[in-house]
């Protein structure tokens, strides 16, 4: 029976607890590397093992090993560093990284550029500021999301202080991140010493994502992912308990129709208290009847359609010792981010700053690096302030005194940190994709903007520069920047191709469909030419971009599940 099972669960079953070879693999000087199995183990302990693939022809003409480094992803539930925290990752990224940081979609860090041999420096150092990454990748309960501001107000912090609870309970208890990395010393007898009373000895069938909503803002882009809480708010703004919603994820295979991405089931409501429960039996649940054979069938979405909802809602209650109300009224009205100023209720200031595509570098004309450098500094000696990360690769510099607003506004716009004019650029995402990204097929980062560059030229034409439309790319069909939930969505095929998607709607509720498979730059810029003419012409008052191609008979209403591979839109513009 054991051999139906998928490799990498022989991986972990036999991992010691998540130890395998990597203290020998650390200490061996020959090689850049480590092996293919600990290549597996070590995404729970946070980090993915890379190479440079700009580099590959050159060394392999030359016979050399391929340039790996690693890329660490810091474990951050609700996306917020102490100004001294986020000097430490800045410190990191330039003695130890490639002079850049990268805010993810997941709304963390990712350092990049880490050679084998400074990993245990590296994690050090996070230590030494009270950071650390596990569980920020593998088959566990991952970096919780959530409305990254909690001045904002009361529900925001209740928001916050769920999510963080939530990524305590869940995290898993080997002692094997500070025996590897903080030289911390091995448990007498070894794993059997070791309990994991939530995950047990092989995890997780796949990853799982949990993130936490304050409507009207659905920031954390709630359906697309495992697991879900949505803040239900009396007259008075008070947290009255959560929606729960499961079963969301964006990942597929191009050409494999029976893996999709899909929108999250409502499970039901339930009250604060109950809500750590209703986490636990959800993602044991998960656990225990997830698919274990096929990764690829793996995460929860698929356990949901095969098992079906009620199913599994009544295997929760049982588990939760609970029974869920019916879910209570709410509404989103968008996915973005609010740039600018804010107040708290304390009378500071929370100042929203816009990074493309989230990666924080210093580059000609946009010091972006040293200008955050420079806020961490001002702010690590005013008390409350701290940096905040969002789920659109954004950040938020929280907690300002208004003797110190004008000064940092003064820094950030000379950095060109404050958000653009467009709302196409205001609204994009994209992943990291090439050069690291051993997944990517396409660019993603790196070609985004010049894109924008020109789409901005046709949204001009008919007078739509301004206008919020989401955008998102990513280098593969895995979804990182959650493509199928934007608007417009751009998954790369190839080098220099992509499958152009449409019709999602503009507050995450609904997957978009293929409209173009396999397109050009060109293409791209000139299948969407039209759609913007008639969208600026033809929209109703208030109209969103998604809804109008839907309306209009560009894409068809999208449905979930594996219904989003067909594509039935109606006739495409000449022009297209």
């Amino acid at each position: 029976m054991t051999d139906e099972l998928s490799r990498n669960e022989h991986i972990k079953q036999a991992s010691a607890y998540l130890r395998g070879t990597l203290t020998e693999g650390l200490a061996e000087n020959s090689t850049a590397a480590i092996v293919e199995d600990d290549q597996q183990l070590v995404k729970f302990h946070g980090m993915y093992l890379q190479d440079d693939r700009d580099l590959r022809p050159e060394r392999s003409r030359k016979k050399l090993e391929k340039a790996f480094a690693f890329m660490i992803r810091v474990r951050m539930p609700g996306g917020v560093v102490t100004p001294q925290q986020y000097l430490a990752l800045d410190h990191i990224a330039q003695t130890y990284g490639n002079d850049t940081m990268r805010l993810t979609t997941r709304q963390t860090v990712q350092l990049h550029g880490i050679i084998k041999f400074n990993l245990k420096a590296t994690l050090r150092a996070m230590d030494d500021v009270l950071l650390d990454s596990i569980a920020a990748c593998g088959d566990v309960n991952r970096n919780v999301m959530c409305n990254p501001n909690p001045y904002q107000s009361n529900a925001h912090a209740e928001a916050i202080e769920l999510a963080r609870t939530i990524s305590v309970h869940l995290m898993p208890r080997t002692p094997a991140y500070r025996e590897v990395w903080l030289d911390g010393e091995r448990i007498a007898g070894g794993e059997e010493e070791v309990t994991e009373p939530i995950y047990g000895k092989t995890y997780l069938p796949r990853k799982f994502k949990t993130v936490v909503a304050v409507p009207p803002s659905n920031d954390v882009d709630v359906y697309a992912h495992d697991l879900g809480f949505i803040a239900i708010l009396d007259g008075n703004g008070n947290v009255t308990g959560w929606n729960v919603t499961v079963g969301g994820g964006m990942g597929m295979t191009h050409g494999e129709t029976d893996t999709y991405p899909r929108t999250a089931d409502m499970l039901g409501f339930c009250r604060t208290e109950d809500a750590v429960k209703v986490a636990e039996a959800v993602l044991t649940v998960q656990r225990d009847w997830g698919d274990r054979k096929n990764r690829k069938h793996a995460r929860l979405k698929y356990t949901i359609e095969d098992r079906g909802l009620e199913n599994f809602r009544a295997e929760v209650e049982r588990r939760a010792g609970l029974t869920f109300e019916a879910a209570k009224p709410f509404e989103f009205t968008s996915t973005g981010d609010r740039y600018g100023w804010s107040q708290g209720d304390n009378g500071n200031g929370h100042l929203t700053l816009f990074v493309e595509n989230g990666r924080i570098h210093d580059r000609a004309g946009a010091a972006q690096m040293s200008a955050l450098r420079r806020i961490a500094e001002i702010l690590k000696d005013v008390p409350g302030s701290d940096l905040r990360m969002t789920a659109n690769q954004n950040i938020i510099i929280a907690n300002v005194p208004t003797a110190r607003q004008a000064e940092i506004e003064t820094i950030a716009r000379e950095a060109g940190l404050l958000a653009p004019w467009s709302g196409l650029r205001r609204n994009a995402m994209a992943c990291v994709a090439l050069p690291t990204c051993g997944l990517a097929l396409a660019e993603s980062e790196r070609y985004l903007p010049s894109l924008i560059d020109a789409l901005d030229e046709s949204l001009s034409r008919h007078g739509l520069s301004a206008d919020d439309i989401v955008i998102r790319m990513t280098g593969c069909p895995n979804g990182c920047a959650r493509p199928y939930l934007a608007e417009i969505g751009l998954v790369g095929r190839g080098p220099g191709r992509y499958h152009l998607y449409l019709g999602a709607a503009f507050d995450g509720s609904r997957l978009s469909k293929l409209y173009l498979p396999d397109v050009d730059h060109d293409g791209i810029v000139a299948a969407l030419d039209p759609l913007f003419a008639a969208y600026a012409a033809g929209r109703d008052k208030g109209e969103r971009f998604g809804d109008f191609v839907i309306r209009a008979g560009y894409v068809a209403q999208t449905g979930n599940g594996a219904d989003f591979h067909a594509n039935t839109g109606a006739q495409r513009p000449a022009a297209a």
